[in-house]
């Protein structure tokens, strides 16, 4: 139990929030959200004791045992992989430290003797004799390897680091876990099974995260940021969304009475209620319903962005034909190959691979950046794309501000770029910005205004979401399941696959698996999941 009286942050003049009295208690998972720059870092940091509040106190239950996902990759650099797990349950890290400490002498003294005796009671206590293979067996859930555990983790990529921090913070089951951003770097496998894992703990659980999905599975309630408080609702970020979207309207409704709104309202809840009671997370999110009440419906203050693509022409039948494609990264290893498929009018498709490199590698190809080691594509005559690349650092490599950066890919004045930024939440002073000193946030936004002036009717976006916030990725997802035209795609995000996607292409080394179904429907097909298995 997490018990937060009286807090005040501010820095400088700036408060971002006071006196929250907020009490998190046992079973219970809090997603935490907010706008970008509301605080919800901030407040994980204060639980902590990372940063020290301007006023009020947290407190834990008696003897309760609190973890935090670090975001430092390189503080544990010089240890070993298992040990830096191990050290996520600091009391049983030092008692180990200790009795080794004692065992190593070459003689003991009696004093030694009585204290080691103390520590091997403790020991078990904290189930020590099977802390290691439990340490082992969360690396390997988490996509780690046997034969890492024991190599520094300096020695691991970045993408590996993420992970073992992730086992560290859950290992020893905490009473209380504090989670930023769990789901950066995970893919969609991993993912799922954090989920499952989550969904199955009995201890206080915060998380801020940018993935839907991932907040509607897991989270028994949300903590919403906004307006300079700290709120909890009950309920996950779907019905905190679609309950403060339904509020808007009716705030924007000026002639409905009181008890119209209220029956709407209810009428909602009893909607959600029923879907959330059908889900596959029923067991472990029963708690949600506990006290969904009317009340705690209100409009938000968050601002979401008007992204909306438009197409000048009407595409053709043939949109993209692709055989034998292949790709071979620079180390040598194969990314895919034999890849055929034929996309048709209208279709959506979603890109998966268990090497995220592949879904680059092709939509580099079929953009005539990169060539293929083997294989030929065709678009469409009729066919005209707009490409969000990955990386988009060359784009802002100039010291242009953000109207004559925009300008560069179209042909309106000065006062159609603004309008374009200001869909994009840039206004005032904030349109003379340098495009090279934006945030990865910015950018991406810039590169979403950039696709809209092309009204091209064929979208190619690798990984969309980076740096987004919710509210631009529930903006750009929205307008997704509404654009006409075609999209081949890549993410990590469940929610945008699932809505968006009708196709789904896995690229493996050894051929392709092309199916005409949900997301939902691939990934939990057993057949499939065989299939998959013996295909990397």
């Amino acid at each position: 139990m997490i018990t937060v009286s009286n807090l005040a942050i501010q820095f400088g003049k700036r408060v971002l929030y006071k006196d929250v009295n907020l009490k998190f208690t046992h079973g219970n998972i809090y997603g935490v959200i907010g706008a970008n720059g509301a605080g919800k870092s901030t407040l994980l940091k204060a639980i902590s004791g990372e940063l020290e509040p301007n006023k009020g106190t947290v407190e834990l239950g008696p003897g309760e045992r609190l973890s935090v996902l670090e975001q430092d990759h390189f503080k544990y650099d010089t240890f070993k992989v298992l040990d830096t797990v191990l050290m996520g349950h600091q009391p049983l890290w030092t008692n180990m430290k200790e009795r080794e400490a004692l065992y190593s002498k070459p003689e003991m003294t009696e004093e030694d003797g009585n204290r080691a005796a103390e520590l091997e009671e403790k020991f078990a206590e904290m189930n020590g004799w099977e802390a290691e293979s439990e340490a082992a067996q969360l690396l390997q859930n988490l996509g780690i390897k046997e034969d890492r555990h024991d190599k520094l983790v300096s020695e691991l990529s970045n993408n590996e680091k993420v992970r073992v921090m992730l086992a560290k913070a859950l290992f020893g089951h905490p009473d209380n876990l504090l989670l930023d951003e769990p789901t950066n770097d995970l893919d969609l496998d991993t993912v799922e099974w954090l989920e499952e894992y989550l969904g199955n703990v009995e201890q206080t659980v915060l998380v801020v995260s940018h993935d839907r999905h991932f907040l509607d599975s897991v989270s028994t309630q949300t903590v919403d940021i906004d307006f300079g408080k700290v709120t909890v609702f009950s309920g996950n970020y779907s019905f905190w969304y679609e309950s403060s979207q339904l509020a808007l309207r009716q705030a924007q409704n000026q002639r409905m009475k009181a008890d119209e709104k209220r029956k709407q309202l209810e009428e909602f809840i009893r909607r959600f209620s029923a879907n959330v009671a059908k889900s596959r997370q029923t067991t472990s999110r029963k708690k949600m319903l506990e006290r969904l009440n009317v009340e705690e419906i209100r409009p938000s203050s968050r601002k979401y962005p008007g992204i909306i693509f438009q197409m000048e022409r009407e595409p053709g039948n043939q949109i993209l034909e692709v055989e034998g494609l292949k790709a071979v990264d620079a180390d040598g290893t194969v990314l895919f190959d034999n890849v055929n498929f034929n996309i048709e009018k209208g279709e959506k498709v979603v890109f998966l691979s268990h090497n995220p490199k592949a879904m680059t590698a092709l939509f580099e190809i079929i953009n005539g950046n990169r060539e293929a080691t083997a294989g030929t594509y065709k678009w469409g005559v009729t066919i005209t794309t707009a490409y969000l690349p990955l990386d988009n650092t060359e784009f802002f490599d100039s010291d242009l501000n953000l109207v004559d950066w925009l300008g560069q890919f179209g042909t309106g004045n000065e006062v159609m770029m603004k309008g374009y930024l200001g869909r994009m939440l840039f206004s005032g002073e904030e349109v003379e910005k340098k495009v090279n000193v934006l945030s990865g946030g910015e950018k991406m936004r810039c590169m979403i205004a950039r696709m809209q002036l092309q009204n091209a009717n064929c979208l190619i976006l690798d990984t969309p979401t980076n740096h987004l916030d919710l509210e631009s990725i529930q903006a750009f997802n929205n307008n997704l399941v509404n654009f006409k035209g075609n999209i081949l795609f890549s993410s990590h995000d469940h929610e945008f696959i699932e809505t968006v996607a009708n196709r789904i292409i896995e690229l493996t080394p050894t051929g392709t698996i092309d199916k005409l179904m949900s997301y939902d429907e691939y990934i939990y097909d057993e057949q499939l999941k065989a299939q998959r298995a013996t295909m990397y």
